[in-house]
């Protein structure tokens, strides 16, 4: 992996309890016009919310109609302008639809936030061809077109922000995840491309990631498994909100490159930079029992990877899952511009923090 500049990639703690500097509920001096993708549930919804409560004008873009539904009362009851887009986002033409709607009725699009997607949690030779595709054109397409459709609109205005939701997983893939994982490791890709391009450019067009651990989302319940135990995303868990807080946050501060959200997800950047073949290893045995919970898989259970699971009236899910009890609501090393530590000192605690976890796990799996 290619040397990532130090002053592009900014993991530095939250401050200390109480207000920040720069709030993320604080109002900009006028609104804005958001399109938050994935926006019926998880992070998407927890971003349309928090960009409510800023008085923006946000277009929610998903498929579940009860989800967007009540995403748009959320936005509303926040204090923002909620505008219903159901859309598969893997449909360019669906998404240029949307793009234009936005734009007719809450103005040209200011912000562009990428957050859509979709996984099956199987070994590799148990996912079917067309499931690694289903995958793929969500998860990955589906932030290609979104950005298309953003840029053919923000660069002839020359303004304009896009923020990327990525993953840890985009750095250091898992097993059970091989769709996802690829998925999330090219979304990384295309948008360094991309970002050059505006660079070359001298555009004022902004695209910025935020690099994401592992946090408390629906998708859980509702995603394709093949495995005998139920889901569960790998400890330590977030809740939505902290990781909407980071993607206010890079929206409006996209000069950088990207942010890393929450402690486990430096550690594991770094720890794939410098020992890749032993997290291979270590993955290789701890990485199939720590995605699951206890509980046996339903045979029977329906998942979202074709249809929605929110779309009937009474089906929404909300932002967040069935982990709150595990979940953190603060991230110890999120991107925010008060950090006073340096990278070095914060990637040495958080991945100290991480073997913690992973022997912690490992001393539980020996008691059961």
């Amino acid at each position: 992996m290619p040397d990532v500049p130090p002053a592009e990639v900014v993991p530095v703690p939250a401050p200390a309890p109480g207000p920040l500097k720069e709030p993320a509920t604080t109002r900009p001096a006028a609104p804005r016009t958001i399109v938050v993708t994935g926006a019926s549930a998880g992070i998407g919804r927890a971003t349309a919310e928090r960009f409510g409560r800023r008085g923006d004008r946000v277009a929610l873009i998903a498929r579940g109609e009860d989800g967007l539904r009540g995403a748009a009362e959320a936005v509303e009851r926040a204090g923002g302008t909620a505008l219903v887009l159901p859309c598969d986002v893997a449909d360019f033409d669906a998404v240029d639809q949307a793009a234009d709607r936005a734009e007719a009725e809450l103005g040209p699009i200011d912000v562009w936030v990428n957050v859509a997607f979709t996984s099956v949690f199987a070994p590799f030779t148990k996912i079917t061809p067309a499931e690694f595709k289903r995958v793929t054109e969500v998860t990955y397409l589906g932030y290609v077109y979104g950005t298309m459709a953003a840029l053919q609109r923000m660069t002839p205005r020359d303004r304009g922000t896009i923020v990327q939701v990525g993953s840890a997983l985009g750095y250091r893939a898992i097993p059970l995840q091989s769709a996802y994982c690829g998925a999330k490791h090219a979304v990384n890709g295309f948008t360094e491309s991309v970002r050059c391009e505006l660079l070359h450019d001298h555009s004022n067009v902004k695209i910025t990631i935020v690099q994401m651990p592992a946090v408390n989302t629906p998708q859980f319940s509702w995603v394709r498994s093949r495995l005998p135990r139920q889901p569960q995303p790998v400890p330590p868990i977030y809740e939505p909100e902290v990781a909407a807080e980071g993607v206010v946050f890079a929206a409006e501060h996209p000069d950088r490159k990207e942010y890393w959200v929450g402690g486990s997800t430096a550690a594991t950047i770094f720890a794939q930079k410098f020992a890749a073949p032993l997290l291979d290893r270590y993955l290789g045995k701890t990485g199939y029992d720590s995605q699951q919970t206890d509980q046996r898989e339903p045979a029977s259970r329906a998942d979202n990877l074709w249809q929605p699971l929110d779309q009937a009236p009474g089906s929404d899910h909300g932002a967040n899952g069935e982990f709150d009890e595990k979940s953190r609501s603060h991230s110890g090393h999120t991107a925010l511009s008060e950090a006073t530590e340096t990278a070095g000192a914060v990637v040495t605690r958080a991945f100290g923090s991480l073997i913690t976890t992973a022997r912690s796990g490992t001393a539980r799996r020996r008691q059961r």
